[in-house]
């Protein structure tokens, strides 16, 4: 295991997210934890050249096959040894949607999906590369853990993490070849409990993954507005942390952040939760609404979903302003 300084945080940043995957599971092998690596004929870009080299027996390459892949996990994970199955984000979740159901929801195997390259981050090959409905499947599928860590350090702690328990779960990778550091120090990941980013008293912003760097930046935008904001990293998006959203009574405002389609992921858990605990507060849900963007580059790509740090400003700024509109009227 990596000793958790400043040197290598950067180093995890660095890596990008799979890289971290990788490291992760190099790791694991060389501490004989027992597991079994399966890839869709993306070996490589999961980060697992050096199992594929030197723990050879650790790792299954099934090929373009994701569900046989799926299938292969649920063998090996009924004779009680975990199994990781990686493949990009879509074909992870909406290609093996049935044997998710089957395995991991119905028979409860010790399966951890890793979707790759999640949200915006295969920008250029276009929309059937795009993981912007993977939270929803494996959200909609009962006893999967779904988990979305936003960067280096997180994914680093959300893979060993999951790699402790027995509990299926899905874990969304989202980030280029270098990751945001919103993590500068070592810090407590709890599955299930959300880590509080920055601390405010007017709006509550609640994101996960990659695009939490652009809602810091939002947040800070809204600062120099006078708009005062806490931050939450809702890392686990099922099972979600009630007892923290439970907080959403003191702000006048809660925002979800997700680079997801809006139905069915992060801002649909968080909603479902607020509705549960009968808060009546005003709430707004910032994601990729119902098209699929135009290729271009992953910042065009935000523009166009109104996620980079200057839209999501601004569309909370004008959330704000409606509210404020509504109170005067009444």
């Amino acid at each position: 295991m990596l000793e958790i300084n400043s040197k290598n945080i950067r180093f995890l940043s660095r890596m990008g997210a799979q890289g971290v995957l990788g490291q992760v599971v190099y790791e694991n092998a060389c501490d004989d934890a027992d597991f079994f690596a399966l890839s869709a004929d993306l070996g490589i870009p999961s980060g697992f050249e050096r199992i594929m080299k030197q723990f050879p027996d650790k790792f299954l390459d099934i090929g373009i096959a994701e569900a046989n892949m799926l299938s292969v996990a649920a063998g090996i994970a009924d004779e009680k040894t975990p199994a990781i199955a990686t493949s990009w984000s879509p074909f992870a979740t909406y290609r093996c949607a049935d044997q998710m159901r089957v395995f991991m929801g119905c028979m409860r195997k010790n399966i951890k999906v890793i979707g790759m390259g999640s949200g915006l981050h295969t920008p250029y090959l276009g929309s059937s590369h795009y993981g912007v409905g993977d939270v929803a499947v494996a959200m909609s599928i009962p006893g999967i853990d779904v988990i979305a860590p936003a960067d280096g350090l997180e994914i680093y702690a959300a893979l060993n993490a999951a790699l402790k328990n027995d509990r299926p779960t899905y874990i969304r990778l989202t980030g280029g070849d270098t990751l945001p550091m919103i993590y500068k120090e070592d810090f407590r990941f709890e599955i299930g409990k959300a880590n509080l980013i920055k601390q405010g008293s007017d709006v509550l912003i609640v994101g996960c993954g990659y695009i939490l760097s652009e809602t810091i930046k939002a947040a800070e935008i809204l600062e120099k507005n006078g708009i005062s904001c806490t931050v939450a990293d809702m890392h686990t998006i099922k099972p979600i942390d009630t007892e923290f959203l439970k907080t959403a009574s003191d702000y006048r405002l809660t925002v979800t952040v997700e680079e997801h389609s809006v139905f069915g992921g992060l801002g649909s858990a968080v909603l479902k939760a607020l509705s549960e605990l009968n808060i009546q507060k005003p709430f707004c849900s910032l994601g990729i609404d119902d098209f699929f963007p135009t290729v271009g580059s992953y910042s065009y790509l935000l523009k166009q979903c109104g996620l980079d740090s200057e839209s999501i400003a601004d569309r909370i700024m004008k959330k704000l302003e409606k509210i404020n509109n509504n109170n005067s009227v009444n």
